[in-house]
């Protein structure tokens, strides 16, 4: 990853964003589906040290879910 890490705040505004692109709907409504951003250890987690536990309907979950995998790619390391 080049540059200076995303924080986990940053994070979660990427995916309410992409998803409010691929799918529309409310901001609001997308950033309490996805929940927060939760940081882990790089010494423990080295690959990928975040993760989100969606909490919506099936739909939203699945929708997070697959956007997730591809941003993991982008963004494997965040700040807490």
């Amino acid at each position: 990853m080049a540059g200076p890490r995303m924080t986990a705040h940053q994070l979660q505004a990427l995916l309410v964003n992409r998803l409010l692109r691929a799918h529309g709907g409310d901001g609001r409504a997308w950033r309490r589906a996805i929940g927060p951003v939760r940081v882990y250890d790089v010494a423990t987690h080295p690959h990928c040290n975040w993760a989100v536990m969606p909490s919506g309907s099936i739909r939203e979950n699945a929708a997070i879910e697959r956007l997730c995998d591809g941003v993991r790619a982008e963004h494997p390391i965040v700040a807490g």
